[in-house]
């Protein structure tokens, strides 16, 4: 099965991760090699503003991705032994980004099943560690250019909407900055990764 869908423009991506992230929900981010899901949740982090941002204290070695054009891919590697993946997003704030956090798996199962050593579907791509190592993505795809439809991982449109009303929390497992609402996820959807809760208004 062969996903049909628009690739997403860099202009998509020169906003505000605050209006980027709930427009990447229901997104395909797919690999060159077949493997696809829907992207079901996703986090928000805002550069200088962002005390739980990698790049609130400026550039570096580790974040320089997020210092450069939106559309690009920062991939960064946490606790000794995982990959996550973010979509460089901004406007006026350079070093902003959202991170993946759950793909609903569409194409390449089996790939994915074999790359998580799992047979459960909905441990496939449900956490941001999960699809990156479903979908093989590591910091070789750092700075990757995720506008550029020769890229090994793209994001794609392929004509599902974003939900009207999505999910909304606080962002999970951050300790600086946490109380700011900048999760958003597709409410009621199994892939989700974290608490399924949305704020009350």
């Amino acid at each position: 099965m062969k996903i049909r869908a628009n690739l997403m423009t860099r202009g998509f991506y020169q906003r505000s991760p605050l209006e980027v992230a709930p427009a990447l929900l229901n997104k395909v981010m797919a690999t060159a090699d077949g493997r696809s899901g829907r992207i079901v949740e996703v986090e928000a982090y805002c550069g200088a503003l962002d005390a739980a941002a990698h790049s609130y204290r400026g550039r570096t070695a580790r974040n320089a991705t997020m210092f450069g054009p939106p559309g690009h891919m920062y991939v960064y590697f946490t606790y000794g032994m995982h990959w996550c993946a973010n979509a460089v997003a901004w406007e006026t704030e350079p070093g902003s980004g959202v991170l993946i956090r759950a793909l609903q798996p569409l194409t390449g199962l089996d790939e994915m099943r074999s790359a998580r050593g799992i047979q459960a579907d909905r441990l496939l791509s449900s956490g941001p560690a999960r699809l990156c190592q479903a979908l093989g993505i590591t910091g070789k795809e750092d700075s990757l250019d995720l506008t550029d439809r020769q890229s090994r991982v793209t994001i794609l449109d392929d004509g599902v909407s974003p939900p009207a009303q999505p999910g909304n929390s606080p962002r999970i497992g951050i300790a600086k900055d946490a109380a700011h609402p900048w999760r958003w996820y597709v409410a009621g959807n199994p892939y989700v990764s974290g608490p399924k809760r949305a704020l009350q208004p």
